[in-house]
């Protein structure tokens, strides 16, 4: 049987050594699998592993330490804490203020700049994004300074005009201004990539049929970078999850913020203070499972979301 003309002279552009040669994308691909699982398969096993075993003492201390099998005690040890489930309650609260004012922000920002009446886009972008390049050990020192009283020349400035300001006193808005002025700038240029890449004729278009400034944004430019949205969604969610290291140099100068205030510190605290590291990856791992299944939930919403978009546009 003859072949298709189009088939036939695919076979024969391809050269007869390249073909039916399996190998060459797995060996590829090898060593993102091999550090895959050196970083993150032999981890997350292992603290499966931890998880799964308490440390007892025998003989009043003298005994020494034994590794017993608890099963799912630490699992248990860590639910029945109020400590760890009042992390998820404050990382519930971070997550309700910090996701929307960063996506929003971000979003409104990335508008602004991709407007044809914006001007020096690039100096923008650049000022936008540099409070992303500090480290977030150093922006959580420099927000701590900018928040105590008597050290602060914003709150005595403040304090000089009758105006009170104790964020300290507030640690779930001082944390997430803190989050916002590291990751706004990061997120901003996602947007404005994408925004970026749409054709140019669809907003040409618009225009020609009357539409706004106002209306080409919400009409047509927002459901063009739905993906872009979903994907900051996604990362925010995950990350957020993960809220460590602002609280944990806030402790020291924030009464409200405990060595427990999130999941991670609870962790931290388990594992480097009390030497219980089974509890410790006992609650990473309950962690790691709220973290994907909200990620699960976003990336169901988001698409249930789309594809009713683009049934109504059909």
């Amino acid at each position: 049987m003859v072949a298709p003309a189009p088939q036939r002279a695919l076979s024969l552009a391809v050269p007869a050594s390249r073909r039916g040669r399996p190998g060459a994308p797995a060996l590829l691909l090898l060593p993102f699998f091999v550090l895959f699982t050196i970083c993150t398969l032999i981890p997350i096993g292992n603290a499966i592993y931890l998880s799964l075993y308490s440390e007892k003492r025998s003989g009043l201390g003298f005994g020494g330490v034994k590794r017993v099998f608890s099963g799912i005690g630490n699992y248990t040890e860590a639910l029945e804490d109020a400590a760890f489930r009042d992390g998820f309650v404050n990382l519930a609260l971070y997550c309700l203020l910090y996701i929307p004012l960063m996506i929003g922000l971000s979003l409104l920002l990335a508008l602004l700049l991709d407007s044809a009446l914006a001007r020096a886009k690039r100096i923008f972008q650049l000022a936008l994004f540099l409070p992303h390049a500090v480290p977030g050990i150093i922006a959580a020192l420099i927000w701590m300074y900018l928040y105590t009283p008597g050290v602060s020349p914003v709150v005595s400035a403040l304090d000089s005009v009758g105006l009170q300001f104790d964020m300290l006193g507030n640690p779930v808005p001082a944390v997430v201004n803190i989050a916002l002025w590291e990751w706004t700038g990061y997120n901003l240029i996602i947007f404005f990539a994408a925004l970026q890449a749409i054709p140019r004729e669809v907003l040409e278009a618009s225009v020609i049929d009357g539409a706004g400034p106002l209306r080409t944004a919400l009409s047509i430019k927002l459901p063009l970078i739905q993906p872009s949205l979903v994907m900051v969604g996604l990362f925010t969610v995950i990350g957020s999850l993960q809220l460590f290291t602002e609280p944990m140099i806030l402790h020291g100068a924030a009464p409200g913020v405990v060595t427990t205030w999130t999941p991670n510190m609870y962790a931290y605290t388990a594992a480097f203070e009390r030497n219980d590291f089974g509890l410790a990856a006992a609650s990473s791992v309950l962690l790691a499972l709220a973290a994907a299944a909200l990620s699960f939930i976003v990336t169901r919403l988001s698409g249930g979301r789309s594809t009713k978009a683009k049934g109504d546009g059909a």
